[in-house]
C-alpha cells in the first residue's frame, strides 16, 4: 500500500476507532490506483486503533483538539503531490484514488470531492436519502453558484494549493472543511466526481436524530457566515 515515491497521500484523523478503521484499510487495499501512501493521525486513542493502523500506515500522534489540526499534521509530513482526506469511519470505493488522480490531469482543478453514502446497510431510508441528496445534488448545486463546499470525510486537493490556502483553520472545531473550500476556490476550480465515492458511518445521525443533526449544522452554518465563528463543542461519537 505504501509507496516510496507516492503521488497521493491519504490522510486519516482517528481517535478510538478500532471498530471502524479496518473498513478504511480494506477499501484502500482494493484501490485500482496504487501509487499512494497512508498517514493516520492518532488523537491519543485508548483502544487498539493505533496498533491496527501501524500495520497499514505511517502513524503520528496529535493530541491537541480538532480534526482540522490533525489533518494539517498529516499534510505536513505528506510526500504526495495530492492530498486525499478521508475519515477513520469511512470506506473508500475502489476507484476513489484513480478518480482523483485523473481529475488533476486538468491543471485548472485544485481540489475535488465526491459522493458520501451510508456505510451501514441497515440505515433508515430517510438517512440514506438524506446522504444521497446532500452529497450528490446539494454539493453540485453549490458549485454551480460559486460556493464550492468539500466535506472533510472525502476530498482531494493539490498539496501546493493546500499550502497556499493555509490548510485547515486549527481554531475551528466544526465547519473547517467548508471554510477551507472558500479559500481554495481562489486558486482554481473545485470539481465534483461522481466516481470518487466513499461510505461513511451514520452513527452521529442515529445518535442525534435526523432533526437534531440538521439543526446543528444549520446553526453552525449561520454562525460561520454571519460571525465567522463555529461551534466549539463537537462531541465524539463512539
Amino acid at each position: 500500500m505504501v509507496s516510496n515515491h507516492p503521488h497521493i497521500s491519504v490522510i486519516i484523523p482517528a481517535i478510538n476507532e478500532e471498530k471502524y478503521i479496518k473498513n478504511v484499510f480494506a477499501g484502500l487495499d482494493a484501490q485500482t490506483f496504487r501509487n499512494f501512501e497512508v498517514i493516520v493521525v492518532d488523537g491519543g486513542s485508548k483502544d487498539r486503533t493505533r496498533n491496527i493502523a501501524k500495520k497499514h500506515a505511517k502513524v503520528i500522534i496529535e493530541k491537541r483538539k480538532g480534526t482540522g489540526r490533525a489533518r494539517n499534521a498529516g499534510a505536513e509530513i505528506a510526500k504526495g503531490e495530492v492530498l486525499v482526506f478521508i475519515d477513520a469511519d469511512t470506506k473508500p470505493s475502489k476507484r476513489l484514488l484513480m478518480s482523483y488522480n485523473k481529475a488533476f490531469d486538468d491543471n485548472k482543478i485544485v481540489a475535488a470531492t465526491g459522493p458520501i453514502l451510508p456505510l451501514e446497510k441497515d440505515s433508515r431510508l430517510a438517512i440514506r436519502l438524506g446522504y444521497s441528496f446532500v452529497t450528490k445534488y446539494i454539493l453540485r448545486i453549490a458549485m454551480i453558484f460559486g460556493r464550492p463546499s468539500v466535506v472533510g470525510s472525502n476530498f482531494a486537493v493539490r498539496k501546493d494549493a493546500f499550502d497556499k490556502a493555509g490548510g485547515f483553520d486549527k481554531k475551528m472545531m466544526t465547519y473547517e472543511d467548508w471554510d477551507l473550500s472558500n479559500r481554495l476556490k481562489k486558486f482554481g476550480k473545485i470539481a465534483y466526481l461522481k466516481e470518487a465515492a466513499v461510505e461513511t458511518s451514520t452513527r452521529r445521525v442515529v445518535r442525534w436524530g435526523i432533526v437534531g443533526y440538521i439543526i446543528f449544522y444549520i446553526e453552525d452554518m449561520i454562525r460561520y457566515h454571519l460571525f465567522k465563528k463555529t461551534k466549539s463543542n463537537y462531541k465524539q461519537i463512539r
